[in-house]
């Protein structure tokens, strides 16, 4: 049975042994006789100690948790890049730490602090529009900081995904079906990831289509179910001649609420509007209309900024800054998948 406030100096007294004895049982076992250590061990259990663990480590001058800050938990993609860190951090002795700044500067801010001040062994971020000036004065304290679907410069470690392509993917998709009135849904515009997927596709529409109208921005306030519908509403509200016959969207589950949209329009689709997603979350395949999607490696997008940043924190003196950047790939589903008349 456990006693409140049993502590290192009850241990060894019960155990008949110094405190070094017992702390090298603790953190050094080899350097303690297997009699003595069986008999510490013992004492440890039917006390009822447990180490303050916290107090260890910061004592050494750093924890061993990992903070992660994202802009939406319940965003299925960030679960999936969390899910990644967790395992490369769980392989090093390492916890982890969820953050939501639900794309808020001041809660962003309020977690860069806090991780700091709870000593985190680092910090891996997802940043808003804007890339908080605190993350060099973080940095430049001790403390390193990875960004996490965002490049940097070469003076920051950074893991992301070519989002320029993957707007190019989606677009010359869209344009080989026959697609000239083409949507894109997605914002703030200020998000470096939005604004480089509209970039890459309205360069996809230049290069390739010839005939095509320049693309049409629905801008939404965030990257959400509910901003898909509205922008959903938006699309289903014009006439015929004015519709775009196909809608590009920044993430999935803006997707999801344009494809709701539709259905509840009686628009068919991909018959009288065609959709492309972004993410390729595990929704994509299983929903009503199974959706064509821009993958992003999540997973490995976590793993590797993770493995980036325990390096760092590691061996400063010979780590060298490095920008990790994975190509997309388009997955084509249903509903996209028929061609359109021209």
């Amino acid at each position: 049975m456990t006693r409140p406030g049993v502590s290192v100096t009850n241990v060894a007294a019960y155990a008949g042994v110094s405190l070094g004895t017992v702390s090298n049982v603790l953190n050094r076992p080899e350097r303690v006789s297997p009699a003595t250590r069986a008999r510490v061990l013992q004492a440890i259990e039917e006390l009822g100690f447990v180490r303050n663990e916290a107090a260890r480590q910061l004592r050494a001058g750093r924890s061993r948790t990992i903070g992660l800050i994202v802009l939406d938990t319940g965003n299925p993609f960030f679960t999936d890049l969390a899910g990644g860190v967790e395992k490369a951090a769980s392989e090093n002795g390492l916890s982890l730490v969820l953050c939501n700044s639900d794309e808020k500067s001041d809660r962003e801010a309020h977690y860069l602090s806090l991780l700091e001040e709870q000593r985190a062994f680092g910090i891996l971020l997802a940043p808003g529009v804007e890339l908080p000036a605190r993350v060099d004065e973080i940095r430049s304290r001790g403390t390193p900081i990875v960004l996490v679907d965002r490049g940097s410069s070469r003076t920051q470690c950074s893991v992301s995904v070519d989002d320029f392509v993957g707007g190019q993917l989606a677009i010359d998709h869209l344009l080989e079906r026959g697609h000239r009135r083409i949507a894109f849904v997605g914002g703030p515009l200020g998000l470096n990831q939005v604004a480089d997927r509209l970039r890459g596709a309205r360069e996809a529409l230049q290069r390739r289509g010839a005939g095509a109208e320049d693309i049409t921005v629905v801008e939404t306030e965030a990257l959400t179910f509910a901003s898909g519908r509205d922008a959903g509403e938006r699309i289903a509200g014009l006439s015929v001649r004015r519709r775009p016959t196909a809608v590009f969207c920044a993430n999935d589950l803006l997707a999801f609420g344009v494809l709701q949209v539709m259905t509840k329009q009686n628009l068919a689709v991909p018959g009288d509007v065609a959709i492309v997603g972004y993410d390729d979350i595990d929704f994509a395949a299983a929903a009503a209309v199974p959706l064509t999607s821009v993958r992003q490696p999540r997973t490995q997008l976590g793993q590797t900024a993770t493995e980036l940043l325990i390096e760092e924190a590691t061996d400063s003196t010979t780590h060298k800054h490095r920008q990790v950047v994975f190509s997309p790939e388009l997955v084509v589903r249903e509903s996209s998948a028929r061609k359109r008349s021209r």
